[in-house]
């Protein structure tokens, strides 16, 4: 185990982080990673370390560049001046096809320069200025749900990974939306100053530290929440925030005033699965998060999710993840720091 001594040159280390924005991108893919590194420089500096992120805002042109929304965020170094910084987070945009259209010297950036930077990291549709300057070819990558099949279409060499919410393709990192942002940044801090740093800032943003890059985009409640009714989604939301208690079909079916029959056709209608299917998916999410953001043994995990013994839950992961809890956290919960 390294000690505070072995710790303390890579804790006192400056890093150099430069965000890529331009007319038009997406403000809150900007300012989620922009507050992430933010708070880690200040829980290091209140932990005594002189390490932190010297984070540099560069675009096309420097000067004020507008976003998506009102909010615009001033770049204080063109993208001729910006050099190989050791890490690059590029903004994505709504509109990527027409941004591709007018901002031919980012592409060029990236062409020149991408392979120099450490790592570089597209974040959702910048996934697409990557692609366009040949750095992603016979590579997996990934993007938002919304614009996997553009890219795809697009760049047919590419391997869209259109659940991913985020992938490493050599020293080019690739994300999926605005959270998966978060993630991926997250995932850096606990690579550059270990996990109790990014554990805290997580905190701070009351998120989850952190979702894997390979698990899907979707949790069960939200894939409930985007296929279903408004009144199947009830239940689900439901189900959500009972996982401690020993629900059984005839119980989730009472609650909702409607007969075992009619709750079990609605469910498999509009989700393709049975209740007591969602609920074990919903257990499993629940249990996901407890074994990568606690160091609970495998039965408190099990119990807090609502399983009835950890050998159900280990059957209820080989069953969905072909692994066990166990080999879950160990593949996952050091997957930032690898």
């Amino acid at each position: 185990m390294p000690t505070d001594h072995d710790l303390a040159p890579k804790m006192d280390q400056r890093r150099q982080v430069a965000l890529i924005v331009y007319p038009g991108f997406k403000t809150l893919e900007a300012t989620g990673p922009l507050s992430v590194l933010s708070y880690a420089s200040q829980h290091l500096a209140a932990a005594g370390y002189t390490g932190g992120y010297d984070v540099t805002i560069a675009a096309p042109t420097a000067g004020p560049i507008p976003s998506d929304t009102l909010m615009t965020l001033g770049a204080t170094v063109a993208l001729d001046d910006l050099g190989t910084p050791e890490t690059v987070l590029i903004a994505s945009a709504p509109k990527i096809e027409e941004v591709l259209r007018n901002e031919d010297r980012l592409v060029a950036w990236c062409r020149e320069n991408g392979r120099d930077v450490t790592r570089c990291a597209a974040l959702c549709t910048g996934s697409f200025f990557l692609a366009e300057a040949g750095l992603l070819e016979g590579q997996s990558a990934a993007t938002h749900w919304n614009y996997a099949d553009r890219l795809r279409q697009r760049f047919p060499k590419l391997q869209v990974d259109p659940d991913a919410i985020f992938v490493q393709a050599g020293n080019f990192w690739t994300s999926a939306g605005v959270t998966a942002a978060i993630d991926l940044t997250l995932a850096f801090v606990e690579q550059d100053y270990g996990r109790d740093i990014a554990l805290a800032v997580a905190r701070d943003m009351v998120m989850y530290l952190k979702r894997p890059g390979g698990q899907s985009q979707f949790s069960t409640l939200l894939a409930g929440q985007m296929s279903g009714t408004s009144r199947m989604s009830d239940v689900l939301n439901w189900m959500s925030e009972r996982l401690d208690q020993p629900l059984t079909l005839d119980e989730i079916a009472r609650a909702q005033g409607m007969s075992v029959r009619s709750l079990s056709r609605a469910f498999t209608s509009e989700f393709g699965a049975s209740p007591m299917t969602m609920l074990e998916g919903l257990r499993c999410d629940r249990a996901k998060a407890l074994l990568l953001d606690t160091d609970l043994p495998l039965k408190s995990v099990a119990y807090k999710a609502g399983f009835q013994s950890d050998e159900q839950m280990r059957k209820a992961f080989r069953r969905r993840f072909s692994l066990s809890p166990r080999d879950y956290r160990a593949r996952f919960a050091t997957a930032g720091s690898e």
